[in-house]
């Protein structure tokens, strides 16, 4: 993984398929995990007041197959978008949006103070993700 960032109700991610694997099968494997595992953390979750509220929407973008804009992936809702990142700047301009992202949402004030991305790991200190690739560009 090169660069992520968890926010409240969205997530980037940037990551490099190795080897032969496509990243499109990494990607879908990664969806169902993640939909999967949040889904099982809304229903385990006593203290969510939004429980039924969540899960019935789910269920509801599921049995509509409201596919042309979202992706069902189990019970929960993944918004389709992914690019590939083609040159060295261009994936320098998306680590630096990603990261920006907290700070834009008045979250921090500083990107590396944002403890759900991993702008922690590029102000060389450990993040919270083991293995993050670190993505030098020299322009």
């Amino acid at each position: 993984m090169i660069a992520w960032c968890i926010m409240s109700n969205h997530m980037h991610l940037i990551f490099r398929s190795i080897k032969v694997v496509k990243p499109e099968l990494l990607l879908g494997d990664f969806k169902r995990f993640t939909s999967k595992t949040i889904v099982k953390a809304i229903q385990e979750n006593y203290k969510e007041s939004r429980k039924e509220f969540l899960l019935e929407k789910f269920k509801m973008y599921q049995t509509n197959h409201q596919t042309s804009r979202i992706i069902c992936s189990g019970d929960i809702i993944i918004t389709p978008y992914s690019k590939k990142l083609r040159s060295n700047k261009v994936i320098k301009e998306k680590i630096d949006y990603i990261h920006n992202n907290p700070v834009k949402a008045g979250l921090v004030y500083k990107a590396e103070d944002y403890v759900y991305s991993s702008t922690t790991d590029y102000a060389g200190e450990e993040g919270l993700i083991k293995n993050i690739l670190i993505f030098e560009y020299y322009g």
